[in-house]
């Protein structure tokens, strides 16, 4: 029960403080993060997962996505089936092609080099290019 509260207490601290940073994507990196790790790994692991997901999930500013998803759109890449659910953190396998996410789109998110992205199940993921580690979902 303690530890329970415990990381009731750890993510009323983080969340609402990931929500007032500039990048919406912190604060649904924490949630999804801790809900993911408490699937896993109990209280330890929705605490362990909602920081991680804070850091990992907080990945376009909210004035890029508009404009990285509008991007993808007009290059009519096709959308690959893929048999897993995509979340971030999970790996794609080299079978799913990914295209680069071209700097003059990514204008105000500081961290951008690396990055590709893929169409799966019909969304739009953004990727670390040399970890093939899914990054944010888009839709």
């Amino acid at each position: 029960m303690k530890a329970i509260l415990s990381v009731a207490a750890l993510c009323a601290f983080i969340i609402p403080g990931a929500a007032l940073a500039q990048n919406s994507g912190v604060a649904a990196g924490a949630t999804t993060g801790a809900v993911g790790g408490a699937i896993v790994g109990g209280p330890v692991g929705a605490a362990v997962g909602g920081v991680a997901g804070a850091i990992v999930g907080g990945t376009l500013d909210t004035a890029d996505r508009p404009r990285v998803q509008q991007y993808v759109v007009e290059q009519r890449r096709p959308s690959v089936a893929y048999d897993q659910e995509v979340v971030v953190g999970t790996a794609l396998p080299q079978t799913v092609e990914t295209y680069e996410v071209p700097d003059t789109v990514v204008t105000t998110t500081k961290q951008r080099s690396g990055w590709h992205y893929a169409v799966v199940n019909n969304r739009t993921v953004i990727v670390d290019n040399r970890t093939r580690r899914v990054i944010e979902v888009l839709n």
